[in-house]
């Protein structure tokens, strides 16, 4: 069988864990607006344009990994700082209903955070680092200039690997792609990424809609549909929350699942790696929904 997972990573409280796959995300700097605003950061050198390995460095120290921990067990995803004191930018499955939220730089520092405002219909939250200042911050691009066949370059956190690089291209526009708001049509089991931390236990994994078709078991009745860039540009569990990044360095979307097949060697739980269909939020949806999160509502 084939799966559609959220790309967080999912441990179990007690004995071994599961790993569920979810995404990546997005920048900004602490004079950005919001919704509407330019969002300046860090950006590709001239002589680097073009190149991945240019993207990487100028983009990378703006990428975090994020940990957030439950009384159902921990998940770790990825985050892009959009503000030099600390606003970071992840997927809502990553932190939902997490207790205690530690994020590490890609320098190694680590930092205590709290949820600002959190959106389950887009899948998306704000989170704000105690005691930040001076960070990097990434840019926030235009997704709707964005084309099928463009080279886009994917950073974040898959498996805990902080900091992991992978390229592609756009591979397509407009896909729609529905997760469940909640982990109630997960059998029950865990409290999903929308009101308390998912994917813990019992092998579950978060559930989609992709296709026509669901995955990862029933989404339930409370669903909310969004219109995702897919890309081949490979993205593992740890990677929700991070960035796919155009080549020059702007960020176009927030990674948020990935399309992969049931591993029949593995454990219950388990499911085999990237066969380069990913998906990510459009980065216009992020910018409209800045002021929304900033503001706190949502959560």
């Amino acid at each position: 069988m084939a799966l559609l997972a959220a790309v967080a990573i999912a441990a179990g409280v007690i004995g071994g864990g599961t790993a569920t796959l979810v995404g990546q995300l997005n920048g900004q700097d602490s004079a950005a607006t919001g919704s509407g605003g330019a969002v300046n950061g860090t950006t590709v050198s001239q002589s680097s344009k073009g190149t991945v390995a240019g993207v990487a460095e100028a983009v990378s120290p703006a990428i975090v990994e994020i940990g957030a921990a439950s009384s159902a067990g921990k998940s770790t995803g990825s985050g892009v700082v959009i503000t030099e004191d600390g606003e970071i930018v992840t997927n809502n499955h990553v932190i939902s209903g997490a207790q205690q939220i530690q994020v590490t730089l890609s320098t190694g520092k680590t930092y205590t955070a709290d949820v600002v405002g959190t959106d389950p219909d887009k899948d998306l939250a704000l989170i704000k680092l105690q005691g930040a200042s001076g960070l990097k911050t990434a840019t926030l691009g235009d997704s709707s200039k964005v084309k099928v066949g463009e080279e886009v370059v994917a950073i974040g956190s898959p498996e805990g690997l902080t900091g992991t690089v992978t390229s592609g291209i756009v591979s397509a526009l407009d896909r729609d792609v529905t997760v469940a708001k909640d982990d109630s049509g997960s059998s029950g089991q865990g409290q999903g990424q929308g009101q308390g931390q998912g994917r813990q236990g019992g092998g579950q994994e978060w559930p989609f809609e992709f296709g026509g078709q669901q995955f990862n078991g029933d989404t339930g009745e409370e669903t909310t549909t969004y219109k995702a860039l897919q890309t081949d540009a490979s993205l593992n569990p740890g990677n929700s929350g991070g960035a796919l990044i155009n080549m020059d360095g702007e960020i176009i979307g927030i990674n948020s699942a990935m399309y992969a097949p049931s591993s029949s060697a593995a454990g219950s739980g388990s499911s085999a790696g990237s066969v380069g269909l990913g998906f990510a939020i459009p980065v216009n949806t992020l910018k409209a929904d800045l002021d929304t999160l900033r503001a706190g509502n949502g959560s």
